[in-house]
Parts: structure tokens; C-alpha cells; sequence
């Protein structure tokens, strides 16, 4: 192993990176003049720009996160274009995406859809590509977050099933038969106390709901009911121990809840509602 990587290595193990060899690996990919993977034990130096790579090095040491360097995120069967201005889409999201398809096992429907805070636009776009006769609202209160969709449906061509409104969903008039929302639910203590990575370079925006992270929750269980036909459905995201809090919330607002889905980890992450 040569003393590029030695020493990167070593300097990201120090700040306590996460996988410092996976993301050595993506750095190094991003500064290849041929832009070939790499494998670390075996590359030419030569083919690497040198100045670009130790500039991409540092923003990681500096706790940037990847997806923020290299501008580029996965999420469910895509890539993303993300900055600053939105949420990297984790991968506990996607599973709003495979509740949808367990939901509606035709994805030949004319679905119609409303994606609220639609963020990067990787769950409307990502629904887009799975249900091809859907037609899809993806609202965000963000001009700038607006502006990464618009540049994301161009890429994945989902312009014409898919429409971007900078609207509160509050000042919604449509009904819809499907409702999705990975909504902001950290709390400010859980912000406060959150890694440089999100803290640092994720959209507070996006993040915090409220003093108690519920705040969404409780405007959705208001007003969600009048945006939904009889048999609509809405599915969510929820924080970590939310869900008995949200089950109190939504108790008196006309939706059900038929469904709990944990992610890999065990952890009660999606609701899914369907109106009483």
C-alpha cells in the first residue's frame, strides 16, 4: 500500500470516519482522471489528480459527508443529485417505497399521488418509475430544495408524471389515493446533539420537527383527512420511539393505522394509515 493511501487512511481513521475504506475508495474514484473503481491495494498514482483528491480528502476529514462531496446519493433503484439544501435519502426511506408497492400490488393504476416535503425528489420520482400511469404532487416549502428535484426529475425524465409545487400542503386542495412523507423528526436536543454530518451539512429544514420532533405528525392528523378519498392511503416516516406518541396523535383524525414496518435494524420506522 503506498503512502497516499497510508496516510489518508490514516487521517480519516483519526476523525473517527465510518468506513474510511469505502469512502478512501469513492474519493479516489472521484479524482481518477479515467474515473475507474479502484481498489486499494492495487491502483497507479499516476491516474489519480492529485490536487483534486487531497481537496475531496479534506472536506471528508472536515465531516462532510460523501453524498455532499461527490454531490451523488443511491436510493432505492437510482442515484440522486443532493447538496446542502436537502436530506441524503437514507436507505430506512425506501421503505415507504416498498410499502406503496405492497399497497398497491397493480402498478398499472392511475395512482394519484402527493409526496409532502419531497426534499432531492427520490421518493416521488422513485414512485414514478415503479407506477408509470401514477401522476404525482411533489411539494416542498424550499425554493432551493425545489430546485434539486427539478434537476433530478430532468436526469431520471419523470417530468410528465411528476409536478413540483413550492406550496405548504396545508394550501392543498386536490384529494389523493396516495399520501407519502418522510417528515422532519428530530427533536432540537436530538439536532443539538446529532454528528457533524448531519448537523453541519444537512438542511436544519429537513430535520427539525418541532421541540419534540412531532410537530408534522400532529399537522397531518388535522388536515390529511381532507386531501384523502374513502379507500386512500398514507404512509410515513417515523423517528426512533415515535410511534406509540403518534398513535396518540392520530387517534380522533379519521385515518387508521393498519400497518408498522420496522427497518433492518429493528426499529418501528413507517406508518401506514388508511382513512376510517
Amino acid at each position: 500500500m503506498n503512502d497516499l493511501i497510508k496516510n489518508s487512511l490514516n487521517k480519516l481513521k483519526q476523525k473517527n470516519i465510518y468506513n474510511p475504506e469505502l469512502d478512501l475508495r469513492i474519493l479516489l474514484k472521484h479524482s481518477s482522471k479515467k474515473n475507474n473503481e479502484i481498489i486499494l491495494s492495487n491502483f497507479k498514482i499516476e491516474d489519480i489528480n492529485i490536487v483534486k483528491f487531497k481537496s475531496l480528502l479534506q472536506k471528508r476529514i472536515n465531516r462532510q459527508p460523501i453524498a455532499k462531496i461527490i454531490n451523488n446519493k443511491s436510493f432505492w433503484k437510482n442515484d440522486f443529485y443532493v447538496n446542502n439544501f436537502v436530506l441524503d435519502p437514507r436507505p430506512e426511506t425506501e421503505l415507504i417505497i416498498e410499502e406503496a408497492l405492497s399497497i398497491y400490488k397493480n402498478k398499472n393504476l392511475k395512482l394519484k399521488i402527493l409526496d409532502i416535503g419531497t426534499g432531492s425528489g427520490c421518493i416521488a420520482i422513485s414512485l414514478a418509475k415503479e407506477f408509470k400511469n401514477a401522476f404525482i404532487t411533489a411539494i416542498d416549502i424550499s425554493k432551493e430544495a425545489i430546485e434539486v428535484a427539478e434537476k433530478n426529475l430532468k436526469i431520471h425524465n419523470c417530468n410528465n408524471n411528476v409536478q413540483l409545487k413550492m406550496v405548504d400542503f396545508k394550501n392543498i386542495n386536490t384529494k389523493f389515493d396516495l399520501i407519502v412523507s418522510n417528515p422532519p423528526y428530530l427533536t432540537n436536543n436530538q439536532f443539538h446533539n446529532a454528528d457533524p454530518e448531519v448537523k453541519n451539512f444537512e438542511p436544519k429544514l429537513a430535520l427539525i420537527g418541532g421541540d419534540d420532533g412531532l410537530k408534522f405528525y400532529r399537522e397531518y392528523s388535522n388536515n390529511l383527512q381532507n386531501l384523502m378519498h374513502k379507500y386512500s392511503n398514507f404512509v410515513c416516516e417515523i423517528g426512533i420511539n415515535q410511534r406509540e406518541y403518534c398513535e396518540e396523535i392520530f387517534k380522533n383524525s379519521g385515518l387508521y393505522i393498519n400497518k408498522i414496518v420496522k427497518d433492518l435494524q429493528g426499529i418501528e420506522r413507517i406508518l401506514s394509515f388508511s382513512k376510517i
